[in-house]
């Protein structure tokens, strides 16, 4: 499976400034009439897919009515940065004051809503938030690409055309659905789409009707937006039993070779080895496996994280940092 993150280089739009976040601006190149024409052959034969899935003409019509090659999108997508940052970089940019209060105002305002969240999916309000305000600044940042004419676009240009057709069916049966029309599914130039960015395949794994309206609305209905993020989170094997993680001291000779993901014991196993929470005060269930990661140099800041969570979380984006982001983020914002 191509995860969405690795169309973006795993960077979250608040941290590196990229293409997510980007409003349409005006590209370099004027399609020409052969382009046009290829363009419209490609729609033809979209037309025919969708008709031979079941999704009637009428409704493909109206998805697909009045959009272009948007040559900007594919600017954005072959111009991608290669960006790199450090540990203490990343963490810095993202676990900052202004987010963590802006996100404990959010969760004091949605609180009731999130609870009910919780109940229902056992996810914790702030992981939720955290995630939230990581990926699109509590949705303040959702980006401004019609993503159909972006998705369709991508599928045309071919350099990853069968995952961005599938892409195209997809935003297709949202419509059908009746979830959202056409012109208001907006969203980032690679199709990433509401205030928790999910690509139009995971609106239709992941995306719930919360609030009981009829259609799952990932832009404007908070209760669907939450209810939808969690639901992704525990389909991806969240535990409700379990924390995230937490910063550990490790003791000293820590033979290195006993971090990383893939080395797992329980809590007490690890605590048996020396290795135990800054904050003497976390809980440490002692049924569930948990690894040590190190994510910056040798000698610094470590972390237990449990794998089923952790492992949920870089569902959503695989990255390590990004993961304990979330999970750092969410602590500051619920202490």
């Amino acid at each position: 499976m191509l995860y969405r993150r690795s169309l973006l280089a795993a960077v979250p739009a608040l941290l590196a400034a990229p293409a997510l976040a980007q409003a349409p601006q005006t590209p370099s190149h004027v399609t020409t009439p052969a382009e046009a024409a290829s363009f419209a052959r490609y729609l033809a034969g979209v037309r025919e897919e969708a008709r031979r899935k079941g999704i009637p003409p009428a409704v493909t019509d109206r998805a697909l009515a009045g959009i272009h090659i948007n040559w900007r999108v594919i600017e954005l997508d072959r111009s991608q940065p290669e960006v790199h940052f450090t540990w203490e970089q990343y963490r810095t940019r993202i676990v900052n004051d202004g987010r963590i209060q802006r996100g404990r105002e959010q969760l004091a305002i949605h609180r009731a809503i999130l609870n009910r969240v919780q109940d229902r999916y056992g996810v914790p309000p702030g992981i939720i938030v955290g995630l939230w305000g990581l990926e699109s600044d509590y949705g303040r940042q959702m980006g401004n690409f019609n993503v159909i004419e972006a998705v369709a676009t991508l599928a045309w240009e071919g350099r990853r055309g069968a995952f961005f057709r599938e892409e195209l069916m997809d935003c297709l049966k949202i419509i059908q659905a009746g979830d959202i029309a056409p012109n208001q599914m907006v969203g980032s130039w690679a199709g990433a789409m509401g205030q928790t960015q999910f690509m139009p395949d995971s609106f239709l794994r992941y995306a719930v009707d919360f609030e009981g309206h009829g259609r799952r609305d990932l832009w404007n209905s908070f209760p669907d937006v939450f209810a939808s993020t969690a639901n992704n989170l525990a389909m991806e094997g969240w535990k409700a039993t379990q924390p995230w993680g937490m910063a550990v001291r490790l003791p000293a000779g820590f033979d290195p070779a006993l971090a990383g993901r893939d080395k797992r014991r329980t809590a007490a196993e690890w605590a048996g080895l020396g290795v135990y929470p800054y904050d003497g005060r976390v809980p440490r269930p002692g049924d569930g496996l948990a690894s040590i990661v190190v994510p910056g140099a040798a000698q610094g800041e470590a972390f237990l994280v449990y794998a089923s969570n952790f492992r949920a979380l870089r569902a959503y984006n695989p990255s390590d940092y990004y993961a304990l982001c979330i999970g750092l983020l969410a602590d500051r914002i619920a202490a």
